[in-house]
């Protein structure tokens, strides 16, 4: 059974001092505006809803104001490649728990590219398997990260892993996440993926216009769309194409 019974990262709100523009981005976002307070699972919490929903900024906004880089990688991995960092991390308070994380990560799909340019530019693979993440397929550095970067007792912020990853490897990652849950590890992952979300006791928060809210693996869109989709999919796809074809 996971082991960590206390978060490093116990649960967000904004500061009492936060000067909060509903009318300007990111507060414009409904799920952003209305964020109240996550309280965050010991073991695994994740972040769900549409895009555009805020999932995503409310992660970058957590990592930076934890101390990573905007782009992802460990907090000496300090660099922009654009001027588009939101301002929500100066309005966050975190709460965190003792001991101090030994190791964290943020891992951040849509600029990994540049992370892996960045320790390609540095010479500093050996954490990454001693091979240029470049130089593997986008599934194969994921993957990398997860078996070789991440060392354990640590704090690990994952928006969107499953981009890269086939079904099969989905499983894998699964897999490594439960063993460094076991090994006294905290994550935090934005996603999409009904494989991830199935991970036991995790606790699910909803972003979507009326702000967030926690909510159950069976009740997700995720599992809903996907479990009947794959029970009826030739109706479903007759459906659909059909209505594609009207249009």
């Amino acid at each position: 059974m996971p082991r960590r019974t206390k978060p490093y990262l116990l649960h967000a709100t904004f500061r009492p001092d936060a000067e909060i523009d509903e009318e300007a981005y990111p507060f414009s976002i409904p799920a952003v505006r209305e964020l109240g307070n996550i309280d965050f699972h010991p073991n695994v919490t994740f972040f769900v809803g549409e895009n555009g929903s805020g999932k995503s900024t409310v992660m970058e906004g957590l990592a930076v104001a934890l101390g990573f880089g905007p782009e992802g990688g460990t907090k000496n991995v300090q660099f922009r490649t654009a001027d588009s960092v939101s301002a929500l991390h100066d309005s966050l308070r975190l709460a965190r728990g003792v001991p101090s994380p030994r190791d964290g990560y943020f891992l951040r799909a849509e600029s990994f590219f540049n992370v892996a340019s960045y320790m390609d530019t540095t010479g500093y693979l050996g954490g990454y398997g001693g091979r240029s993440l470049h130089h593997q397929s986008h599934g194969e550095s994921f993957m990398a990260v997860l078996l070789n970067k991440l060392r354990g007792n640590g704090i690990y912020l994952l928006d969107e892993p499953e981009a890269a990853l086939s079904p099969n490897r989905q499983l894998a990652a699964l897999s490594a996440i439960h063993q460094l849950v076991e090994d006294h590890s905290q994550f935090i992952i934005a996603t999409h993926s009904p494989i991830l979300l199935s991970y036991p006791h995790a606790r699910i928060i909803q972003f979507d216009s009326t702000g967030v809210s926690e909510i159950a693996f069976e009740d997700t869109e995720h599992f809903a769309v996907t479990r009947d989709f794959l029970n009826h999919y030739p109706k479903r796809l007759q459906q659909l194409l059909q209505d594609d074809a009207e249009a």
